[in-house]
């Protein structure tokens, strides 16, 4: 048995495989806040998914920045508590087998790329609006190479000192401290269609670096309250002048479970 897992800030998922084309159906739990806790959560699932037999290898997405040598998280919002603590050696320990961990949003613009709105393109940039602004650039059917990781999110969309960075416009967590509300209680369409201009904004900037074939975008931010796409699509015809034409805009497919694909795919090009 091979074991997947997703974890986020607010939700963990962890699934089975046994024949790197599927995978069972995900159990899904409220993220732990304390590190020990989380990997002893981890730990007992995949027991439980795999019966107590034989775990072949685990791997799985992580909601932040990973060190350079992918085995253990940076400082950063989502864990603040838990960077450089060694989350691939201590799972590892724990299930004495062999473990890979990516960023999450990696792993889930792999899903995507492969099984979801990306399927078909050979470079696919990701995106994702969620709890923070993430994403990844694919390329033929794998995380493309990188010294440092993918972090979009950080880039500079403001000269404001205190509040430069692209997540300080989009994310969830930005959002929450702007309104005091939590997003999905946000109803004013004229918020939303503003956040809709500093997204396309953001896209521009994707497209002009990473010259995809197409753009997908995904994340809580972008349900049916949130992020209208029609009007970013709209404002980014406007920003977008350098290429003739624009990459194909369109909304992630594979839901709350794309980390899995992702994990899935990741697992099966690591076997090789």
């Amino acid at each position: 048995m091979h074991i997947l897992f997703d974890l986020g800030k607010t939700k963990i998922r962890i699934a089975g495989s046994r024949d790197f084309e599927s995978f069972i159906e995900p159990k899904i739990f409220e993220t732990p806040k304390d590190y020990d806790a989380t990997i002893a959560l981890i730990a007992k699932t995949a027991r439980e998914i795999s019966g107590d037999g034989e775990i072949e290898m685990v791997v799985g997405g992580i909601g932040g920045p990973l060190t350079k040598e992918k085995d253990a998280l940076l400082p950063g919002y989502n864990f603040p508590d838990w960077g450089g603590r060694p989350f691939r050696l201590d799972l590892a320990k724990e299930l004495n087998t062999s473990v890979l961990i990516e960023n999450d949003s990696a792993l889930v613009g792999l899903g995507e790329a492969i099984h979801g709105a990306g399927k078909g393109a050979n470079i696919v940039a990701y995106v994702t609006v969620s709890t923070g602004l993430g994403g990844a650039r694919i390329v033929n059917g794998k995380i493309d190479a990188n010294a440092l990781g993918f972090e979009p999110g950080w880039q500079v969309i403001s000269d404001d000192e205190e509040f430069p960075y692209a997540s300080d416009f989009l994310s969830g967590n930005s959002i929450e401290k702007e309104t005091g509300k939590k997003p999905f209680e946000t109803t004013d369409s004229i918020f939303w269609d503003k956040k809709a201009h500093y997204l396309a904004h953001f896209l521009n900037n994707i497209i002009v670096m990473w010259s995809p074939d197409v753009v997908v975008v995904g994340g809580s931010m972008m349900k049916e309250i949130g992020i209208p796409l029609v009007s970013t699509e709209k404002y980014l015809h406007h920003i977008l002048k350098i290429f003739d034409e624009i990459p194909p805009i369109k909304k992630a497919e594979l839901q709350d479970i794309g980390g899995l694909w992702g994990a899935l795919e990741y697992l099966k090009y690591s076997k090789k």
